[in-house]
């Protein structure tokens, strides 16, 4: 060990090597029943409707409603049939299906940035190693040239 340096360990590196990165399951509640239930039934019902076939169901079924909306000839009812029943049926399943894939790519991201920083701090780990064999070897020079001028 050099006498010129020693490296401190910083916490986060062992906590680090315990922890994995933070993946959704892990974010899910694991105490109270109530809780764990709420959570199981939101993420399915998120997962079936956040789907185009979802969409392509609620389409179908808005346009039940349509004939009566065109046969009242009242623009209000049809501008109505549009944003509350057409639009917001529909544009719902496609805003989960655009956010699921943000979320993958989020996701992707984040272990990419994980893995990443996993291979600088390797690296560095590397760069502390090879700095302190090089100070032991400064230090073994520094000894030989004192001595040669000693004697």
């Amino acid at each position: 060990m050099s006498s010129i340096y020693t490296p401190v360990v910083h916490p986060r590196i062992e906590r680090r090597k315990r922890e994995p990165p933070v993946k959704v399951h892990d974010m899910l509640p694991k105490g109270n029943p109530v809780m764990r239930f709420n959570t199981w039934l939101a993420l399915k019902v998120t997962k079936a409707v956040g789907t185009v076939w979802c969409a392509y169901a609620f389409a179908a079924l808005a346009l039940v409603s349509l004939p009566a909306a065109i046969g009242s000839h009242n623009p209000v009812i049809l501008v109505s049939w549009v944003s509350q029943t057409f639009l917001q049926l529909v544009l719902l399943s496609i805003i989960i299906v655009g956010q699921n894939v943000q979320a993958a790519a989020s996701d992707k991201r984040a272990e990419a940035t994980y893995e990443d920083a996993d291979a600088v701090l390797h690296t560095s780990l590397q760069i502390q190693d090879h700095l302190l064999a090089q100070d032991d070897a400064i230090e073994r020079i520094l000894s030989r040239v004192t001595s040669l001028k000693a004697g």
